[in-house]
């Protein structure tokens, strides 16, 4: 009991330190005061909690449920929408239902599974390429706040490179709490217990095409998809329609409180259902059911993590994200450059997206994914003539 019990507090704290101020700042970016970025913090930690209880519970397997990582990076370089904040939340609540009736309508889940994977890693790892910037800048910036981060960061990769995303934050805090002591403030009074804040959605074309679609695109394949992958690799068989449903309706019911949506954990899968959560296969999953206990408790210090980020110095709070999304920023693109024949589409794919342009509202990750995806189908049927012609030539001579 006790292994099993220790795996799923690791896989917890690792889940919630190691990538928190990726989900801040991405909503943030999306036009997210203060008080409904903390908001939206609690509702996913939350949601993705309960929804790793109830699974573990119901199946007896070792699932975990995480926040999509991937996706508050795609918020961070989005920028805000025609709507603001409200249509965010619109969006939100659109990806909980296309992520639903993944689950519910087979036709849906196999469009799905056509996207090429190149193009779906190549505009994620342009939309993180803005972000892994963040440690290079901020270095720059500001070298004696930001520098003692990204050298704790460097030494844990070599000593425990499982906990340095949470060794950087644990040294910006520590970073943080010199700056306020130097400043002789920073401690305003401010609401430290849990803040829910509920936003009525709304929702237009930009929103839609801008959030909604490349959010639900990159949660599937950088989530879900991986996340089974990873699990089937452990030895167990995820329960598809269940587990989309589950998820889907966790990101609809967070949603109105901020939260950007909910799914299959791909990352920390393997801390809840590998051989550290012990030797008995069968007990693996309290694990998952201690990890989403852990989840809801470190969730309802969304509001005062909130205000620790917002009295970090210049530079430290986006070398932080970035240093924890450089992982997820390799992998990716190595998977959209690994068929050599989709590496033009791909390249192309990654320099939109990172180039962050907006036209007519819609965002560089819309208009990367539809470029990767035109200069894909104009490229393929030419390099079918081109290798039918030698064998169709040959034909002919016999």
């Amino acid at each position: 009991m006790l292994r099993p019990v220790s795996a799923g507090i690791v896989s917890g704290l690792v889940a919630f330190t190691s990538s928190f101020v990726v989900v801040l700042t991405g909503l943030h970016g999306v036009g997210a005061s203060a008080d409904q970025a903390a908001s939206g913090l609690l509702a996913v930690s939350i949601g993705m909690g309960l929804a790793s209880m109830l699974l573990a519970t119901w199946t007896r397997l070792p699932i975990t449920i995480a926040w999509s990582t991937p996706g508050a990076a795609l918020l961070a370089t989005t920028g805000a929408v025609e709507g603001g904040w409200p249509a965010a939340v619109g969006a939100f609540l659109l990806v909980g239902v296309l992520i639903v009736l993944t689950g519910l309508v087979r036709p849906l889940g196999r469009l799905m599974a056509r996207i090429p994977t190149s193009i779906a890693q190549a505009m994620l790892a342009g939309v993180l390429l803005q972000l892994c910037l963040g440690p290079v800048l901020g270095v720059a910036a500001n070298p004696l706040a930001v520098g003692p981060v990204i050298a704790v960061w460097a030494l844990a990769q070599r000593c425990a490179p499982r906990w340095a995303s949470p060794l950087a934050f644990a040294t910006a805090a520590v970073v943080i709490g010199v700056e306020m002591a130097a400043g002789g403030g920073g401690a305003a009074s401010v609401p430290l217990l849990p803040v829910l804040e509920l936003t009525a959605p709304t929702l237009g074309l930009g929103a839609v095409l801008g959030i909604a679609l490349p959010l639900y695109l990159v949660t599937m394949a950088s989530q879900n998809v991986p996340g089974v992958a990873v699990m089937k690799g452990l030895g167990y068989e995820v329960p598809w329609r269940r587990t989309m449903v589950v998820t889907g309706l966790g990101t609809l019911a967070g949603a109105p409180a901020g939260g950007h949506g909910i799914n299959l954990a791909a990352i920390t899968a393997a801390l809840a259902a590998g051989p550290e959560a012990g030797e008995d296969r069968d007990r693996r999953w309290i694990a998952s059911l201690t990890s989403g206990m852990v989840l809801v408790m470190l969730g309802l210090g969304a509001a005062a993590c909130a205000h620790l980020i917002a009295l970090a110095p210049e530079g430290v709070i986006p070398a932080v994200a970035g240093l924890a999304l450089i992982g997820t920023f390799v992998v990716s693109l190595r998977a959209a450059l690994a068929e050599p024949s989709e590496q033009l589409p791909a390249g192309v794919t990654v320099l939109i997206a990172a180039s962050g342009i907006a036209v007519g509202g819609i965002s560089a990750a819309f208009w990367a994914l539809l470029a990767g995806l035109a200069l894909r189908a104009l490229l393929r049927p030419r390099r079918r003539r081109r290798r039918r012609g030698p064998s169709q030539r040959v034909g002919a001579e016999a």
